[in-house]
């Protein structure tokens, strides 16, 4: 029997204080001592994220490497014990389910499915429509398919339909369609896009279907449009906040906007808090889905070339906990944030280095797996602050 989200969050909620290992009660997070900043054994002696979230109601996640999950037993033991949701960073993506045509691989991503369901997780799943990682006998390259334009709109379609349906009634929220803006407003012409101006229509009308086409095979999941840099004001949170109106004017199930929040510490803090209540007084939930916070790095005077995962100057560091405390600060004032997810676990297992050249220590633990002053950062603010409770 589907139990309904209200009542499966609630019981999530009351569930997760059993499922968290060590320190892992309600008194605890009311108790009179504000948790230890100190790194020693913290996470087998004090309250978890999860825990300290519930307090507000918001739920704290990652997302989670299955080559590590399961096979590398510390990796594995902060994921089930710090976080209330978890996301898959690769293996719910088009190229990853459909390697060849027609032929699904489920294995991975049910397997990420059932360890949350034993942990008392939520799951994020990510990400429905994505110009980037699709399946090489559909796109090489995101722009250009050997497939007519009606047969690239039924094999999305097909693929939407599908994956939903598989995990019909599993996932919490979607990733129905993710980046399909440029920074400067536009939108970008993919091959979903291309598609659809062929075929007559507005070339962003594959969006709505999308969202449509999900809710048919799943009504209860939350759809969400996810980007980069709307964090930002400026042209491209602009266009986003006006295409979400047009969506919800045309009827389209849209139930939120994802915030990806990668940010960098060159670059100043973004007006986080008002775009993500800006968005939130249209009637949407909001998230931050893919947090991390990348700085410059020291070089690793044993490997000449390598970087160590150690920011640059101690300013850089000092920088980069502000930068997450801001984050989840902003997430906590508005009330319709829901989700607070940080992309990754440790700097060893970051996207950012492999990116950014000289760039890194992104993450809330190190390349150890050891927890950063950024990990107890966020513990603290979760402590600290008096944020409106989310239903």
């Amino acid at each position: 029997m589907r139990i309904r989200q209200p009542l499966l969050v609630a019981a999530l909620a009351a569930a997760a204080l059993a499922a968290t290992p060590a320190v892992a009660t309600a008194s605890d997070v009311r108790g009179t001592d504000a948790p230890d900043r100190s790194a020693h054994s913290v996470l087998s002696t004090q309250p978890s994220l999860r825990i300290l979230a519930q307090r507000s109601g918001l739920k704290v996640g990652t997302a989670v490497n299955m080559d590590l999950y399961g096979s590398d037993a510390a990796y594995t033991r902060i994921v089930d014990q710090q976080f209330s949701t978890v996301t898959p960073e690769n293996v719910m993506k088009w190229q990853l389910v459909e390697p060849t045509q027609g032929t699904y691989d489920w294995a991975a991503a049910d397997r990420l499915v059932a360890a949350a369901r034993d942990n008392q997780q939520l799951v994020r799943g990510h990400t429905l429509v994505w110009h980037s990682q699709l399946p090489s006998w559909l796109s090489t390259d995101g722009t250009t398919t050997t497939f007519t334009p009606q047969q690239v709109r039924d094999l999305l379609h097909k693929h939407v339909v599908d994956e939903v349906s598989h995990f019909r009634g599993q996932i919490w929220q979607w990733d129905v369609v993710n980046e399909a803006f440029n920074d400067d407003g536009t939108p970008r012409q993919d091959i979903f896009y291309k598609a659809y101006q062929a075929l007559g229509m507005n070339g962003l009308d594959y969006i709505a279907d999308a969202f449509r086409w999900a809710h048919q095979a799943d009504p209860h999941a939350l759809l969400f449009y996810n980007d980069y840099n709307l964090e930002f004001t400026g042209a491209k949170s602009n266009a986003v906040y006006a295409f979400v109106q047009q969506l919800q004017a045309a009827g389209v199930p849209i139930a939120g906007v994802g915030f990806q929040g990668h940010l960098d510490t060159q670059y100043g803090f973004p007006d986080l808090q008002n775009n993500l209540q800006r968005f939130a007084a249209l009637g949407l939930k909001v998230a931050l889905t893919e947090v991390d916070v990348r700085t410059f790095v020291q070089p690793d005077p044993a490997k000449p070339g390598s970087y160590t995962d150690v920011p640059l100057t101690p300013a850089l560091q000092a920088t980069q906990e502000s930068y997450w405390k801001q984050t989840l600060q902003a997430c906590l004032a508005v009330r319709s944030c829901i989700s607070y997810t940080v992309w990754g676990v440790a700097d060893s297992n970051s996207w950012i280095p492999g990116v950014f050249a000289g760039e890194g220590a992104a993450l809330l633990f190190d390349d150890n797996l050891q927890p950063k002053p950024q990990y107890q950062d966020l513990r603290q603010v979760l402590w600290t602050t008096r944020a409106p409770h989310r239903g």
